[in-house]
């Protein structure tokens, strides 16, 4: 659970996101990014950020952590670290908060760099499939 994550844990996201911001390609802004999370079956995964010359294909650090944390078998992310190339907290930005929602444990943590917060204190009223449901599920029901 969320509750127990320990110093030494957050410790050692905050190292594996450092190895992943390390190999991070970013030879057009040089802003290197690495991300590090808990998975609910005790897994560690981790991604870095891709640039490419065409800038909209530019994939964040998030975007492999998530890749990652389905190649390897999927889960519910519990807690989550972001770092710069300096090795400071990073917060995500608003498309890799919702990026993450999708694959998080309803208590998840993230470190920011204002401390600790939970999945609904970064992205409140995010969206969620309970807002597709919302919409599908009353148009099923009336189908022949």
């Amino acid at each position: 659970m969320p509750e127990s994550i320990d110093a030494a844990c957050w410790q050692r996201l905050r190292e594996l996101a450092t190895e992943a911001m390390e190999r991070a390609y970013a030879p057009y802004s040089r802003f290197k990014v690495g991300a590090a999370a808990l998975v609910d079956d005790g897994r560690l995964v981790s991604g870095c950020n891709v640039e490419n010359a065409g800038y909209g294909v530019t994939l964040c650090a998030e975007c492999g952590l998530v890749s990652e944390l389905i190649r390897t078998g999927g889960g519910r992310l519990i807690a989550f670290a972001c770092v710069d190339a300096n090795g400071a907290a990073l917060a995500p930005c608003g498309r890799c908060r919702q990026l993450l929602s999708e694959h998080a444990d309803p208590a998840m943590l993230l470190a920011m760099p204002s401390g600790i917060a939970t999945i609904d204190e970064v992205l409140p009223d995010r969206f969620t499939s309970a807002d597709i449901e919302a919409v599908i599920a009353p148009q099923d029901a009336g189908a022949p």
